[in-house]
């Protein structure tokens, strides 16, 4: 096994135990992954991705509770032991550290939190893409405004995604989703060039009236590029984005057709490796 491999399985090995078993990391078992001892290991890690070992799970840790903090009712003593930490008091101190406000202020609304992603191994991500032609749709959702400039995109988009889970919008769109297959989208609006800012929008297709708070949009005939993302979001789908803007953009310089961008976001775990989400692009076939 390649040593790439290797520490693909090795963070695969600690993202799992970090989010679904909630067990601490065994060094016996990342010596047996990494096929040498443990403390090699770190050192390697260490030279190749300028990073310890130990910060990048203590980075992962309080990422992963910044989300719980955001999306969930669960104390902070839970939190904390959820992620190995001794006591409040001590996650406390290295929540601060980390995201430069303390757990009860990460929840106010307008909080912001630091995110640090699931390492990736350097590898050459692959996307398949395709053209195809759809009927209008129309969607219903909850839409804010999101601050794009210097690429705030990325973290106050997830904040959204975090507020509605929390506050059971999530859950009254999936009651009002008729689209088949069934799935969530994420909608861009244009981008206001003047104050750096664009309409968000996370909808489901749906022939339900829109109730207040909800809006509505009627998606017209158009063609659409769609990109594959695999893997676990919101990683998954920016690792999509990042490649459109730096690579597929300048290879395929479709015009842009009268309509918003769309994510879409299949059903399942979206945790999971395999997690299938979508980039939609409108474009302007050439004749």
């Amino acid at each position: 096994m390649e040593w790439t491999d290797k520490l693909q399985a090795i963070i695969d090995y600690v993202e799992n135990h970090l989010q679904r078993t909630e067990e601490p990391v065994n060094p016996d078992e990342i010596s047996r992954l990494a096929g040498c001892s443990y403390s090699f290991f770190q050192k390697v890690f260490s030279y190749m991705n300028g990073i310890s070992f130990a910060d990048y799970i203590r980075f992962r840790k309080l990422t992963l509770a910044g989300y719980d903090l955001k999306s969930t009712q669960s104390k902070v003593v839970d939190i904390s032991y959820k992620y190995g930490y001794e006591s409040p008091t001590s996650f406390t101190k290295a929540f601060k550290q980390f995201h430069g406000i303390s757990p009860a202020q990460s929840r106010n609304e307008d909080a912001q939190l630091k995110v640090f992603p699931k390492m990736k191994a350097a590898v050459t991500r692959q996307y398949s893409w395709r053209l195809i032609s759809g009927a209008p749709f129309r969607l219903v959702g909850r839409r804010t405004k999101i601050n794009c400039s210097n690429g705030q995109q990325y973290s106050k988009v997830p904040e959204f995604w975090s507020k509605c889970q929390k506050d059971g919008t999530i859950s009254e769109l999936l009651g009002m989703d008729n689209g088949n297959p069934k799935g969530l989208y994420g909608l861009f609006g244009y981008l206001d060039e003047a104050s750096e800012t664009s309409d968000y929008m996370i909808a489901v297709e749906s022939t339900q009236q829109a109730d207040d708070g909800y809006s509505e949009i009627l998606i017209p005939d158009t063609t659409w590029a769609v990109f594959d993302c695999r893997g676990a979001v919101p990683q998954a789908i920016q690792d999509g984005w990042k490649y459109l803007t730096e690579e597929w953009l300048l290879k395929y310089p479709f015009r842009h057709a009268d309509c918003p961008e769309l994510e879409w976001y299949s059903e399942g775990n979206n945790y999971d490796e395999n997690y299938l989400s979508q980039i939609w692009i409108p474009i302007i076939e050439e004749k």
